[in-house]
């Protein structure tokens, strides 16, 4: 295996990069001093991965919404039974995630962390699918679409996203619709098992309490030889422009729940890492707890404690986002444009940029002292074709003219959507 040390100063800490034979990728991230050790099996594919092709094809194949997320549930399945109960005998917590970009598995454990990541390597490595359990998976996937299809947070997201895209995949609920996952068989489940779970496709992390001698032995004696194969996804083409300006549902709430999005330029690497890190300041700076828009919003009643902003960001897609429950949504929609208009004229603060500036440096930093966060770090990181340190970099080099750069590309009023979740009458 070819091993190298990535290291950073700052924090004095250093991981392992391996590249193994197989063609997996391995983060290792030991961490001393810490009671528990986490670990994430990740492939490149999640719910906006329907349109691919691999090795030789010669044209692409297309798959029903959801699959990514069925294939991750199947998964945990094999002959001889369910790979919860391999963890359960060494006491690890394990699950799983399906996102729009990936899939990973997972476990947590404070004692037998051989055993445990020989469990995760075995189960992720030995799909077994039959029409007969994939039926039934049918039915208990089906009654999870149904539930969430009442759910008035996750509706009001996606309804956002219905506004803001109109080609894209991400739009589309990551667990597919009841219609589209009737479509799915034990041998497309093969097909997309083996072009995505190939280890060329894969990585491995790992942070915490362990040792990377015995992390490396248990990985060597038990990964299975791959066929590198040359995978190519494809998305939808997606215009600059949004699909709808807004989307009202009404559903069982208390009060009208919102979702106000802005639609953005996507971007890849380190263009990417930027963009979000500097978003995620302009954001804070424009609504966050501290700005005055906020105060205004809170002291009139138009927002509560949960309102916040997040920038939604992956393959092909950006968007800025503020959330809340209001008694008025639009009114929200109203002070918010009132405010960023206000800003485009008079300026933003420079002493706003470095209190947020230090605010974040502090959050990447404490980021490090978990053991979970680590792990999900070198995966996301990974995934994002950067490293895990340079988020540490962009913060420190990011200046007050980037900030207000990223304002005037940012926030356009004509690639704005609003998506309400009203009260039932």
């Amino acid at each position: 295996m070819k091993k190298r040390i990535v290291r950073n100063e700052k924090l004095q800490e250093k991981y392992y990069y391996v590249q193994h034979p197989s063609g997996l990728t391995i983060l290792l991230y030991p961490m001393p001093n810490y009671s528990s050790a986490y670990a994430l099996f990740g492939t490149r594919l999640g719910s906006i991965d329907m349109t691919f092709k691999s090795g030789n094809d010669q044209q692409f194949t297309v798959v029903p919404e959801g699959v990514a997320h069925f294939l991750e549930h199947k998964l945990f399945e094999s002959e001889d039974g369910d790979a919860f109960s391999l963890f359960a005998k060494t006491g690890a917590s394990a699950n799983a995630f399906t996102s729009f970009d990936r899939t990973c598995y997972l476990f947590s454990t404070t004692n037998h962390f051989k055993e445990s990541l020989k469990s995760l390597l075995t189960f992720v490595q030995s799909p077994y699918f039959t029409q007969e359990t994939v039926e039934k998976e049918q039915g208990i996937i089906g009654q999870e679409i149904k539930m969430y299809e009442d759910n008035p947070g996750w509706r009001v997201f996606f309804n956002l996203l219905g506004c803001l895209y109109h080609n894209h995949p991400v739009k589309i609920d990551i667990a597919g619709t009841v219609e589209s996952i009737a479509k799915i068989d034990a041998k497309l489940l093969y097909k997309c098992y083996h072009t995505f779970y190939n280890l060329n496709n894969m990585v491995l992390a790992i942070a915490g309490n362990f040792s990377v001698q015995e992390a490396e032995e248990v990985i060597e004696a038990n990964l299975k030889d791959t066929e590198k194969v040359k995978l190519i996804q494809k998305t939808a083409d997606e215009p600059d422009s949004i699909c709808e300006k807004e989307c009202l549902q009404k559903l069982s709430v208390s009060l009208p729940l919102f979702q106000i999005g802005f639609k953005e330029t996507p971007y890849s690497g380190m263009e990417w890492l930027k963009a979000q890190m500097e978003s995620e300041i302009l954001l804070e700076m424009l609504a966050g707890e501290g700005s005055p828009l906020y105060r205004r919003l809170y002291d009139a009643g138009l927002i509560h404690d949960d309102f916040g902003t997040e920038v939604f960001s992956g393959r092909g897609y950006f968007a800025n986002i503020f959330a809340g429950e209001s008694k008025d949504p639009k009114k929200v929609q109203e002070e918010l444009l009132k405010e960023i208009r206000r800003l485009r004229k008079s300026g933003l603060s420079e002493q706003d940029f470095l209190s947020c500036k230090k605010s974040m440096y502090g959050r990447i930093v404490r980021g490090f002292n978990k053991v979970e966060s680590v792990a999900n770090g070198l995966v996301s990181s990974y995934f994002a074709d950067v490293d895990i340190y340079d988020n540490i970099k962009v913060a420190e080099a990011m200046s007050f003219r980037d900030i207000k750069r990223r304002f005037a590309d940012s926030l356009d009023e004509s690639k704005m959507a609003i998506s309400v979740i009203e009260p039932l009458e």
